[in-house]
């Protein structure tokens, strides 16, 4: 059983909906990715995505945008990202770390070698945003026979014959965007996001983290209502571009917490 199973088993066994928390690698500076991912455990996230910086990042608004741009001025790449989850894992052997992003630098490595770097350094998955379900079966089963989980994105555009494809290749949990477009944008209709959750669950048998565009405790209780955990990244970035860089794993840390309240107090 993979740590990202362990860890929506636990949830589930307390009724609680678990808090999924993204950083950019390297972003504001290569010293506070580890001390700001212990942060957001410290908070009570349950599970944490580390983005891997990327020129081009398509799904991303412009807060990731300028996340991955920060990182990339300290030329963080995939080697950088495995040696911060190596170090992540020092003092953390529970909280599943998940790497978030595309599948160009995968590619340039090539997909055995990142799978074998990922499982050494300590990761439990992926999501490869321009990895569709169709087209990876091979590395989805590679993913899964090392212990790793492969990780989809479904849209509101979604068709149900992508949701099957997504229930046949995914594992882990299932990343429903909540909104049509990139990441920070627009906010979220839940009565909305409450329907195709619904209608996904019909195909998909893994838990459904819902993701883009929760921004506070509010909207994160509202979207609980409907899944198995709440998705927040780009009011996290905001939360560090808005602080200076010594109070920034303090910032964090509490941003996380006031989600955590909210989404226990339901």
């Amino acid at each position: 059983m993979s740590r990202i199973e362990q860890s929506f088993n636990a949830l589930k066994a307390q009724n609680k909906t678990g808090l999924v928390t993204f950083i950019t690698a390297g972003d504001p500076g290569p010293e506070l990715t580890v001390p700001l991912m212990h942060a957001l455990v410290e908070g009570g996230a349950d599970v944490l995505e580390l983005g891997v910086p990327f020129s081009d990042p398509m799904a991303e608004g412009p807060v990731i945008q300028r996340a991955c741009e920060r990182a990339l001025k300290f030329n963080i790449g995939l080697k950088d990202v495995f040696g911060f989850v190596r170090e992540f894992r020092k003092n953390d052997q529970t909280t599943p770390v998940v790497l978030m992003g595309y599948a160009n630098p995968i590619e340039r490595i090539g997909p055995d070698n990142f799978i074998r770097c990922a499982k050494e350094a300590g990761a439990d998955g992926a999501i490869v945003v321009d990895y569709p379900p169709e087209e990876c079966a091979a590395f989805a089963d590679a993913m899964r026979e090392n212990g790793l989980d492969l990780i989809f994105l479904l849209a509101p555009t979604s068709t149900v014959e992508r949701v099957k494809q997504v229930a046949r290749y995914g594992s882990g949990f299932s990343y429903y965007v909540s909104l049509k477009g990139v990441t920070g944008a627009g906010s979220i209709d839940t009565a909305d996001v409450a329907r195709r959750v619904s209608a996904i669950r019909e195909h998909v048998k893994l838990p459904i983290g819902v993701g883009f565009g929760i921004r506070d405790g509010a909207t994160a209780k509202a979207v609980a209502e409907v899944a198995d955990a709440v998705v927040i990244g780009s009011r996290i970035i905001q939360e560090l571009e808005n602080t200076p860089r010594e109070n920034a794993v303090d910032a964090v840390r509490s941003f996380t917490a006031g989600i955590r309240s909210a989404l226990d107090a339901r």
